[in-house]
């Protein structure tokens, strides 16, 4: 087991990568144990619905990348450039009668975290042209995209930053690229 610090500080570095090494891809082999852990996560009234695309064949990336839109509040920026652009992504898909966003995401963030723990980062996007990408990648009509995971080696610093009371929660890069990340307080997210 990991101490509560250990753990504490992965969830600190699990940011939203959005620029990666396209150079040095993740391998299948560890994007395909990434499904395997998260297909252990506790599903609502077990019944796991979630169902997986791996893709990570660089022709496959290409056809799949135009279809998602990255970091609405970076206006001037229009996504990762050539050589940042994610080395695997994983489809996480439902049922269509029977859409499950809470398990989507403790499926997404485990991802996420055995990512990062890894030696990686993720991105998990929602902004998604569904119906391309389901072209695209052939996927049966019965499943409903949820989420995609982007994934590959981090091509960029992430700071987060202690958000003031009442202050912006916008992200935000420096011109040097640095992105930052503005949280709020404990004190600010706990009801009494």
């Amino acid at each position: 087991m990991v101490s509560v610090e250990q753990f504490s500080e992965l969830v600190r570095a699990a940011r939203s990568c959005r620029r990666y090494v396209e150079a040095d891809p993740m391998p299948p082999a560890l994007v395909r144990r990434l499904v395997d852990i998260a297909r252990l996560v506790p599903s609502g009234g077990n019944q796991q619905p979630l169902r997986y695309r791996i893709v990570t064949d660089a022709t496959e990336r290409g056809r799949v990348f135009p279809y998602l839109r990255w970091a609405a509040a970076l206006k001037d920026w229009a996504g990762p450039a050539e050589g940042e652009r994610p080395t695997a992504y994983i489809v996480i898909l439902s049922p269509a009668d029977k859409p499950s966003h809470t398990d989507v995401g403790i499926a997404a963030q485990t991802i996420q975290l055995a990512a990062t723990a890894m030696g990686y980062a993720a991105c998990m996007v929602g902004s998604i042209d569904r119906p391309a990408v389901r072209h695209e990648l052939r996927l049966p009509d019965d499943l409903e995209i949820q989420l995609i995971v982007a994934l590959g080696r981090p091509g960029e610093k992430i700071v987060l930053e202690e958000l003031a009371r009442g202050g912006d929660v916008s992200y935000w890069r420096t011109p040097d690229g640095v992105h930052h990340v503005p949280k709020r307080r404990l004190e600010d997210v706990l009801i009494k």
